[in-house]
């Protein structure tokens, strides 16, 4: 009988002592709650000795997208967001930058808008380089990208930069021509005051010799009669003659 209550005594002992030390414990920390420190913009070694010494432990994992001038051991982001009540021993996220730039394969850009090119490296965070200007003369080409300093489908990484030569039209100037005037017959002095008037200027004055046409009248001109020409043409006369 003393030896079954020694046993009994002894579970007893043991059954007080499981529930002080391990099950009362548990029941304890389940109505216990920390504050999840801010953490971010830390580096990731500094950023979990933060996180341990309130209790916490910390995962890292990556942003899907890499972004510029951010060093990749950086925590960008952190879930729990900080201020956040949590059980002791909660795990925190810690969101760092992507390792490596992205790749980024170059589209044909020619025939589009310089505006349209920049929205179009903007997305991918490719800068967009020099930007020159040659002439052209069709009005399609004005505004538009000519050539391109990377090759369409050249993968290049975040960061880098593409230079474009871009179209500007050029006004071409139409000269308005005039139809040259009738001076054939008419007396050299009489066809010289004809073309002047009429936006013309006078050139070599040739003779020929005929025994049919009346003497020093204007029998050949040159451009010919209602030829289309530019003002300020000179035009030649060719004058008979009676006598050789």
């Amino acid at each position: 009988m003393i030896k079954k209550a020694l046993v009994g005594l002894v579970l007893l002992v043991v059954t007080y002592v499981v529930m002080d030390k391990f099950v009362m414990v548990s029941y304890t920390r389940q109505g216990e709650s920390v504050l999840v420190p801010d953490v971010q913009k830390m580096n990731y070694d500094d950023a979990l000795g933060v996180l341990r010494s309130a209790g916490l432990s910390g995962k890292k994992s990556y942003n899907v997208r890499y972004i510029r001038d951010i060093d990749s051991n950086t925590v960008i982001v952190q879930r729990p967001v900080p201020g956040s009540e949590v059980k002791p021993g909660r795990t925190v996220y810690l969101v760092l930058n992507k390792r490596e730039k992205p790749k980024f394969s170059v589209p044909d850009f020619y025939g589009r808008s310089l505006d349209e090119v920049r929205q179009v490296l903007e997305r991918f965070d490719i800068a967009l380089g020099d930007v020159q200007v040659q002439s052209v003369y069709d009005p399609a080409e004005d505004g538009k990208v000519l050539s391109q300093s990377v090759a369409p489908k050249t993968f290049i990484s975040s960061g880098s930069s593409v230079s474009v030569i871009v179209g500007k039209a050029e006004v071409i100037e139409t000269v308005r021509k005039i139809p040259v005037p009738d001076v054939l017959g008419m007396s050299l002095k009489q066809a010289r005051e004809i073309i002047v008037e009429n936006g013309f200027n006078t050139g070599n004055v040739s003779y020929e010799y005929s025994s049919l046409l009346v003497p020093y009248t204007v029998i050949n001109q040159k451009p010919a009669v209602n030829a289309l020409a530019e003002p300020g043409k000179v035009v030649d006369l060719t004058v008979v003659i009676d006598e050789e």
